[in-house]
């Protein structure tokens, strides 16, 4: 039996997340390509619920502004005040209106939970006919965690927090997760009745399953196996080991799937990266944002990428390259920079201290070494010398220069934009392109060279260099 279609998923984010010592929110903080929340959303989307809710309180702003670009289907609830978990879920449930159903409750800042663990809990739960249904696991170390306390038949007696709990009780390693499947009709009503007589003054979940049990109804709980993906967020060493177990699990899906990753150790690619079989992914590499790689492509060592394709067999090495296409059998660096815009053809090249922007390099052309190409077209089977520069600012506006097919730029050219070189044309070495160049025609725009003998002797006597010019001249035989 799946599960059915949620009612709701109710996320908790209003948490003001002091540990964290920072001006942005907690569940804004990145690991993977994603904000801590934007996972839970996307661990929530896969219940395909008809609701998506995101309580928000602390630093509500930039939550808002972060769900209305990243996140539209997630609904906003304020809740002015925190007033405890149990406050949390009645504020949302009086301003979303009544929901029937199945309505899970889930943190904002525990970016590992996946979303087939929320789609068990929610099957245990309409399986077993449960008005509630907790989800929990079994820590390592529980201290300071409430125990799951059931009943000979499995069903969940109370939930006992540490500090409540006798020896007996704290020997039991099962834990409460903080996340919950609720039958919506009684969760609204037994929020009715959750009171603030505590120490914290506050209203809390918890106190919903009491409840509910109080009433006859059946508590049930889902065990995870996996304990590390229901673990939160509270501070940046914890962001760092969450990061870090993410990584880890995303690395393992690829190598998985056909892809090789030479040294995961010091490999870190984002959730959203795909990758075909038998790429490879050298040390030191970063892969970020929708980058993806083709079959047989090789990246790294000392990579870079943030939303480039690389086609199949392509090979990029030490580079950075942001909003790239590299295209099939391309190759890229050492040491280049592909900056957005920029799109490599099939055997194209990017090679040594080579910077792009805004170009389109055509196929088999090639750019080998201390060049930038900026606001281009290079047509194909074109060459451009060393140490080449595309002139495309003129200090008001950009330019945008066209270079043919078969063109052979010479080294320390100058392409001033707008300026168009023909098919099949060279221009020589040290020229300023200013004027187009017809197809075929040699263009040569640089000044005559000439050379005033003696003046090394005359103007700087005494140096080596007046020496070694006096030697070289009476070894000619004094001329």
């Amino acid at each position: 039996m799946s599960a059915s279609r949620p009612a709701a998923v109710i996320v908790l984010a209003a948490g003001e997340g002091t540990r964290m010592k920072s001006r942005t929110s907690k569940i804004l903080h990145e690991l993977g390509g994603r904000t801590m929340v934007g996972h839970v959303l996307a661990a929530a989307r896969e219940l395909e619920p008809e609701r998506l809710v995101v309580v928000v309180g602390h630093r509500r702003e930039q939550v808002i502004e972060h769900l209305a670009e990243h996140a539209p289907d997630a609904v906003p609830v304020v809740q002015e005040r925190q007033g405890g978990t149990g406050h949390a879920v009645r504020v949302a449930l009086e301003q979303v209106g009544e929901l029937r159903g199945t309505v899970v409750v889930t943190n904002g800042d525990h970016p590992l939970l996946r979303g087939e663990t929320l789609a068990a809990m929610v099957r245990a739960h309409e399986e077993d006919g449960n008005a509630v249904t907790i989800l929990t696991t079994e820590m390592p170390d529980a201290t300071g965690y409430g125990r799951i306390v059931r009943e000979d038949g499995g069903a969940v007696a109370a939930i006992v927090e540490h500090k409540d709990a006798t020896a007996e009780q704290r020997a039991i390693s099962e834990i409460n997760v903080g996340m919950y499947a609720f039958d919506g009709a009684l969760l609204a009503g037994a929020l009715k009745r959750v009171t603030t007589d505590n120490a914290g003054g506050e209203e809390y979940l918890t106190d919903v399953v009491a409840i509910l049990r109080g009433d006859g109804h059946r508590a049930g709980a889902y065990l995870s196996e996996d304990w590390v993906e229901t673990q939160g967020v509270n501070d940046r060493v914890q962001l760092a080991q969450a990061r870090r177990q993410l990584n880890d699990r995303v690395l393992e899906a690829h190598m998985r799937a056909g892809v090789t990753i030479v040294d995961p150790a010091s490999t870190w690619i984002d959730v959203q990266v795909s990758a075909e079989r038998d790429a490879v992914v050298h040390p030191n590499t970063q892969l970020h944002g929708a980058t993806r790689l083709g079959e047989g492509a090789q990246v790294g060592p000392g990579c870079t990428l943030t939303d480039t394709v690389v086609g199949a067999e392509a090979v990029v090495v030490n580079a950075v390259c942001v909003g790239a296409e590299i295209g099939p059998e391309a190759s890229v660096g050492p040491y280049a920079y592909l900056r957005p815009g920029t799109v490599l053809a099939r055997k194209a090249k990017a090679g040594t201290y080579v910077e792009m922007k805004n170009a389109q390099v055509g196929e088999g052309s090639k750019v080998p070494h201390l060049t930038y190409v900026g606001d281009a077209e290079i047509g194909t089977g074109s060459n451009i010398g060393a140490s080449s520069v595309f002139v495309n600012y003129d200090g008001v506006n950009k330019h945008r220069s066209v270079i043919g097919d078969h063109v052979k730029v010479g080294s320390d050219n100058m392409i001033v934009a707008p300026v168009s070189v023909g098919d099949g044309a060279y221009t020589a070495a040290g020229s300023v392109i200013v004027n187009d160049v017809p197809p075929g025609a040699m263009a040569v725009a640089r000044g005559q060279q000439r050379n005033i003998e003696g003046w090394v002797e005359r103007r700087r006597a005494g140096t080596p260099a007046a020496e070694a010019a006096r030697r070289a001249r009476e070894g000619r035989g004094g001329e």
